[in-house]
């Protein structure tokens, strides 16, 4: 079992940054890989980005990439999730994910999942 905690979320301006924190407790962190995903009122779960378990590996939603950057901190047990140039169209709640197998764009591969943290950006 892995509790994942969400953080960082809050409301800013178009073309601000910020960054998400996500704390895992529990089981091993640096035996999952890791994914952010993000959920807007009457849409689906969209893919943000991943990272693999040592961190080599990334990848990115289409919309977002050249402007999130998604990090990890075994020591930690952090996933980070750094957001710049925001857009009205980045507001969401913003969800860490853990997968026991390979990262992926596919929320089912995800096994466990924090509670969210809201993101608005204002035009």
């Amino acid at each position: 079992q892995v509790r994942l905690v969400e953080s960082g979320g809050e409301l800013v301006q178009a073309g601000g940054s910020l960054r998400l924190s996500c704390v895992a407790s529990g089981r091993t962190f640096s035996a999952y890989a890791m994914g952010w995903f993000r959920q807007a009122p009457g849409t689906e779960r969209e893919f943000v980005a991943a990272i693999g378990w040592r961190g080599g590996t990334r990848e990115y939603g289409d919309s977002v990439k050249g402007r999130f950057t998604i990090s990890r901190d075994n020591a930690k047990n952090t996933l980070y999730l750094q957001m710049n140039s925001l857009r009205a169209d980045d507001t969401a709640v913003y969800y860490c994910a853990a997968s026991k197998g390979l990262l992926g764009s596919n929320p089912r591969q995800y096994d466990y999942w924090g509670q969210g943290t809201q993101v608005t950006v204002s035009p």
